[in-house]
């Protein structure tokens, strides 16, 4: 049974709090935490009960190291991520949850009633502010052999269609409002409705095309990184597994071979350097 949550956190220094909730079932603190729900991805499900449990709205910053628990007839895995706090507001007290209150990083470790979970917020406050870089596959795209025109317009196929409210659910968590993607129609395709939805503009650049030269997208790469991370704007990249291979080796980051519409999500320091990286698969969708 997998469940998610994350560690909200606002401020830095000295100001730095964490916001944990109450539950009157059971007399304890906890932080933010809860079961997925069908058909939604890990990032989803800690976004959503966080803004369920506790009212703030976060976006997830680096993946933690999860925990599991016995729970009758059955192991629960907890996914974590921090939680890096953008709005907060009142939460009426209910039957799941009666109060949620903003700690000093060290009255929360002795708040939390659950010592897997004061492990986790301690890994948390260990690592430094990150910024997303999330690298998206396109989805699924009719194949060459069907294709009669140019490769770089061949279009998503209905399968990759239906792949996109997957990829969006990725993006919303990790709050992706940087926008770039190889000029192939399958890529802007990738991203479009996710953009339209947000109301966010898609930047196209041939670096990002398949067969682009490896020394001049090692150097885009070291760039962007550095971007990134000193102005701590998430960003997004869709491009073509080659890419992706040659844009997470410059990264020095784990090269995995990515279905299509997966993600991998190197999550980088104000000196362009990548802290941690996570690898997200869509669901398999069925087009009828």
């Amino acid at each position: 049974m997998w469940a998610a949550g994350a560690v909200p956190l606002r401020g830095k220094g000295a100001e730095r709090e964490v916001l944990l909730a109450h539950r009157p079932a059971y007399d304890d603190w906890v932080l933010p935490k809860g079961k997925v729900e069908p058909g939604e991805l890990l990032p989803k499900t800690a976004v959503r009960e966080v803004a369920e449990e506790v009212a703030a709205l976060i976006r997830l910053g680096a993946p933690l190291t999860p925990i599991r628990y016995p729970i009758p007839n059955k192991t629960k895995m907890v996914s974590w991520w921090v939680g890096v706090t953008m709005t907060c507001a009142p939460r009426r007290p209910d039957s799941e949850v009666d109060a949620s209150k903003w700690y000093t990083p060290e009255d929360a470790l002795n708040v939390l009633t659950y010592a897997d979970e004061r492990a986790v917020l301690t890994e948390a406050l260990t690592l430094p502010d990150t910024t997303p870089l999330v690298m998206v596959r396109h989805a699924k795209a009719a194949t060459r052999a069907s294709w009669k025109s140019e490769d770089r317009l061949r279009p998503l196929e209905p399968r990759g269609k239906a792949q996109l409210p997957y990829v969006a659910q990725i993006l919303t968590a990790y709050a992706a409002t940087r926008l770039l993607t190889s000029p192939a129609t399958r890529c802007v395709q990738t991203l479009t409705p996710y953009a339209n939805d947000e109301g966010l503009q898609i930047a196209t650049d041939a670096v990002l095309s398949e067969g682009s030269a490896r020394g001049r997208l090692q150097d885009y790469v070291a760039s962007l990184a550095r971007e990134v991370g000193e102005s701590g704007v998430p960003t997004a990249i869709c491009t073509h597994s080659p890419v992706i291979s040659d844009i997470v080796t410059a990264l020095d980051v784990e090269d995995r071979t990515l279905p299509t519409a997966a993600c991998v999500i190197a999550h980088i320091d104000a000196r362009g350097k990548v802290v941690r990286a996570e690898w997200h698969d869509t669901l398999r969708v069925k087009v009828k």
